[in-house]
């Protein structure tokens, strides 16, 4: 059984004894295997195990075998979940803290009826409303340590769908699909940043991109979602692990142009600082620049509008159709200093 906290990792772990550690850790193993996530910071971890020991009545290993279930008449107040731990479990847990017991100890369990709430109709900050474990779950803790019990949880639980599936599949509705002019896909975290870039990508490109191939995409959660670093090399771009990346660029070999796009929602336009710093930093590109600042809709562009670089292009969302051009001789295009 793999250790799901390590002592270096956790203060009041580390304090307790080695036979409450070893109870936390084989509870997290029971509480996987009933299909809790196991994500959370190891102190998130710590408290939740040692509230669900407190709803079982459970304080030591050989207590598996006589856990206590709503059926049996036992549930406990949040009050006396913090009482029964601070006892049993080395904690020292403010007695004003009861709320974050339902809140955050309990959570992903009561979600996932692995603990049941002894009056659920009740308001939600009823004090006298105890937590028990789920007689079905209580069922198989009793049996733990027996041959084949993984198997065993299986077969009990195969009708009913794991919290952690269920939070990756809520997790993967939330993410935004991109579909790349090559026909590939790139999956973004959810947001409205994020949404704007899957614009660029699907509606400003095809429209003014000249056959555009993306070669870098950054997403909130990972800052080089897509990037084509051998192909920015060749075109002599600045080194690519460098704090003043654009959020899209794209090339078109048609054109020999490189688009460098910002995607704005909260900051960042292509003002006239941003683009002093960018046309340093990409003085001995191949390409032909062309810098675009993309907008999610006309609120947006409006308060953002007076910073907008001279001799740059604005694209919004909404009106996709369309472009602001900010002067300059070309409607769309990279401007050159004359010889």
């Amino acid at each position: 059984m793999k250790q799901y906290i390590s002592p270096d990792k956790s203060k009041t772990y580390r304090e307790k004894s080695k036979e409450v550690q070893e109870l936390i850790n084989t509870t997290l193993f029971i509480l996987e295997t009933f299909g809790i996530p196991l994500d959370s910071t190891p102190r998130r971890l710590e408290r939740m195990a040692i509230a669900f020991l407190a709803s079982g009545d459970i304080k030591k290993l050989s207590d598996f075998k006589r856990a206590k279930d709503l059926n049996s008449g036992h549930s406990l107040k949040t009050r006396d979940i913090i009482i029964y731990v601070n006892e049993h479990f080395g904690e020292d847990i403010s007695s004003g803290s009861y709320d974050d017991i339902r809140r955050k100890d309990l959570k992903l369990l009561t979600v996932a009826e692995i603990v049941l709430q002894s009056s659920p109709n009740s308001a939600t900050n009823d004090s006298t409303r105890g937590y028990s474990i789920n007689p079905t779950y209580a069922e198989l803790l009793r049996e733990f340590g027996s041959n084949n019990w993984e198997k065993m949880v299986s077969d009990k639980l195969k009708n009913i769908e794991p919290l952690s599936k269920k939070l990756k599949r809520q997790r993967e509705i939330a993410k935004v699909n991109v579909t790349l002019p090559s026909g590939g896909e790139l999956t973004f975290s959810a947001g409205e940043h994020n949404d704007l870039q899957k614009a660029i990508i699907e509606d400003f490109l095809p429209r003014y991109g000249h056959g555009a191939e993306i070669l870098y995409v950054g997403d909130t959660s990972d800052k080089y979602l897509y990037l084509e670093k051998e192909k920015l090399e060749k075109l002599n771009f600045f080194e690519i692990s460098h704090e003043e990346l654009p959020d899209v660029i794209a090339y078109s070999k048609k054109k020999n142009w490189l688009y460098l796009i910002e995607a704005v929602h909260s900051s960042g336009p292509i003002s006239e600082l941003r683009l002093i710093q960018l046309q340093k930093l990409t003085k001995d590109c191949k390409a032909d620049i062309v810098y675009v600042t993309a907008f999610l809709n006309r609120p947006k562009f409006r308060q953002f509008m007076a910073d907008i670089a001279w001799e740059t292009e604005v694209w919004i969302a909404d009106n996709p159709d369309h472009l602001v051009h900010f002067n300059g001789d070309k409607f769309l295009g990279p401007y050159k200093e004359e010889k």
